[in-house]
């Protein structure tokens, strides 16, 4: 039994017949025409925040510097903000300069006095220490910023963290998003993938695109990410950049992914020379 097409909304209808060249100047249409109601959540990813918060093992150990996490596509920048308050130097990656400027006039009042939603509970009191924060106007797919930003000693974040921005690429990017997190990932660092949405036809149209078993293909298996239902991207191959350490449904999530959402947490191989 089929079922019968979906009407296109808004966020749809504006991407139609854009190829990849013109991603990037869709989204900044849609900065700077105040449209960032579509995606926007209002608040840091609680599924992130939790996982902070248990300390995770999977998280390289330093002792002479703080950690350093990438959040590409960071939108506001709640992420961004939250992770600073947790004591990591981040920098969030936007295409836009509005986008950039709201992000940063956020993390100016955000840092000064930090809303309970950056912590598990009411009750839990912020770090001591809160790290840095810059937010960088590019295209992440364009090597050579990373340096510019960081240095030219610079040999990776020691975690990014990806929500919202893998389903908004059309899927013939996500090869190069993999290419991309394996060349900014730290050679011990930590990719934290929240896998939304997995709830949508892979056949419909996005953004936001399904993404049900996109992940495991593109990242462990080596695939292109365009994949099917009943295969679900499931080759047998383990010839991608990484390989998956942990892989959980988390307690708590933004609404819209609440009962669907996954974790997957992902390390880059230890033969991989990036």
């Amino acid at each position: 039994m089929t079922t019968s097409p979906q009407p296109l909304t808004q966020l749809q209808s504006h991407f139609m017949n854009r190829d990849r060249n013109n991603q990037p100047s869709g989204w900044t249409e849609l900065w700077d025409t105040n449209q960032s109601y579509f995606w926007d959540r209002g608040q840091p990813s609680p599924a992130l925040v939790d996982w902070i918060e248990s300390r995770p093992k999977d998280l390289p150990s330093v002792s002479d510097r703080r950690l350093t996490a990438l959040v590409p596509g960071c939108g506001k920048g709640y992420d961004v903000v939250m992770l600073a308050l947790h004591g990591f130097d981040v920098y969030g990656v936007e295409v836009s300069h509005k986008a950039v400027e709201i992000a940063e006039a956020y993390a100016a009042t955000e840092l000064h006095e930090p809303s309970a939603y950056n912590f598990p509970s009411e009750d839990a009191p912020p770090p001591n220490s809160t790290g840095r924060v810059k937010f960088v106007e590019c295209d992440f797919f364009k090597a050579g910023w990373e340096k510019r930003v960081m240095g030219s000693e610079f040999q990776g974040f020691d975690l990014i963290y990806d929500y919202t921005f893998l389903c908004a690429l059309p899927p013939d990017m996500r090869k190069d998003w993999a290419r991309r997190m394996s060349d900014l990932l730290s050679p011990t660092g930590t990719l934290v993938c929240l896998e939304f949405p997995l709830y949508k036809d892979l056949k419909a149209p996005g953004p936001p695109w399904g993404l049900k078993g996109v992940h495991s293909n593109i990242l462990a298996e080596g695939g292109n990410g365009i994949i099917n239902e009943e295969s679900e991207g499931k080759t047998g191959q383990l010839q991608g950049r990484f390989e998956r350490v942990a892989y959980f449904k988390p307690p708590r999530t933004h609404e819209v992914g609440m009962g669907t959402d996954m974790m997957s947490i992902w390390k880059l191989k230890s033969d991989i020379v990036v």
